[in-house]
Order: structure tokens, then sequence, then C-alpha cells
């Protein structure tokens, strides 16, 4: 059996790094979201 998690540094950034979730509006929901619980990293 495969493993259920391969990393992939490109890919992970592709889907959920910061300039993804800027691109759309709930994408910039999740990061204000996140900055206003005072997370230490707001994407990936």
């Amino acid at each position: 059996m495969l493993p259920t998690y391969r990393p992939n540094k490109r890919k992970r950034k592709k889907v959920h790094g910061f300039r993804k979730r800027m691109k759309t509006r709930g994408g910039r929901k999740i990061l204000k979201a996140r900055r206003l619980k005072g997370r230490k990293r707001i994407a990936v």
C-alpha cells in the first residue's frame, strides 16, 4: 500500500500557498480570519 501523504513542496504551495489564497475572495477571508486569530503562519 502507498503512504497517504507524499510531500511535494511545489504542489503544497500551488494548492495552499499565500498567492493562491489571495487570488479568491474566499481565500482572502481565510487569511483575514487566521490573522484575527493570531496565527503564527497564515499560509504555507
